[in-house]
């Protein structure tokens, strides 16, 4: 089981505002102990089941960037909300490739050339532009994801599709051996520097302290922010 290294413990706050505070100041800590500046790295909110009413609490205590796995949950609880930057960070599915530009300003989760072809051909379509980025398969757990030595062919063949390509995003493995760990950060911060950008979405509510260690600059989280998802599916990220 992984470690829930993100989720608040000591003080154990129950409103948004103030779990968004105290991971803000554990973030602090952690970036300033790996040699770091605070301000290198963001936090996207994973807003998965959670309601429209929980997404504006935490855009009002300052969060600025907020991500779904599924264009119909994001459909509603993502409409005219307060300025903020909509990551999409689910699988790419080729036939909802034109919702998912029509909803979102960033894709973190594209792993082959169709799914980047039919959001390419979605963009010219809609007149919009969006930031892509390469999702890494650094976990023998995940099944999505392009193999780190494939990743900079795969930049290179979304750029060449006319995508703005800025970085990678990547799911790390389910363990407590922080070695284990660690060897797959550095696999996809080496992905990260091959391709280029300026996102290494890596870490989540259980293991971002590592993935700040490890050069992350957007850590993606959920229930350290939101508190309990609204249901049972899926694995808390």
């Amino acid at each position: 089981m992984r470690l829930d290294l993100g989720a608040a413990g000591r003080s154990a706050p129950t409103t948004i505002p103030e779990r968004l505070t105290m991971l803000r100041k554990e973030l602090e800590g952690v970036a300033r102990a790996a040699g770091r500046e605070p301000s290198e790295i963001a936090i996207l909110g994973v807003t998965k089941t959670q309601p429209r009413e929980a997404v504006l609490e935490a855009i009002a205590a300052g969060l600025q960037d907020i991500g779904e796995n599924y264009v119909q949950e994001a459909r509603e609880k993502y409409r005219d909300l307060p300025p903020v930057r909509k990551h999409f960070i689910g699988h790419v599915q080729t036939n909802k490739a034109k919702a998912i530009v029509a909803g979102f300003d960033v894709v973190q989760s594209v792993d082959r050339i169709e799914a980047g072809r039919a959001l390419a051909k979605a963009m010219r379509t809609l007149g919009k532009r969006l930031k892509v980025l390469v999702q890494v398969n650094i976990s023998p757990a995940e099944r999505f994801g392009v193999a780190p030595e494939g990743a900079a062919a795969l930049a290179a063949a979304l750029r060449d599709e006319g995508l703005d390509v800025d970085g990678v995003m990547a799911i790390g493995p389910i363990t407590e051996d922080r070695a284990q760990l660690a060897a797959a950060f550095e696999r996809a911060r080496e992905a990260f520097a091959a391709i280029g950008g300026s996102i290494l979405s890596l870490g989540m509510s259980a293991d971002w302290r590592e993935a700040v260690a490890h050069g992350s600059t957007m850590i993606r989280i959920g229930t350290a922010i939101f508190g309990p998802r609204h249901s049972a599916e899926g694995t808390h990220p």
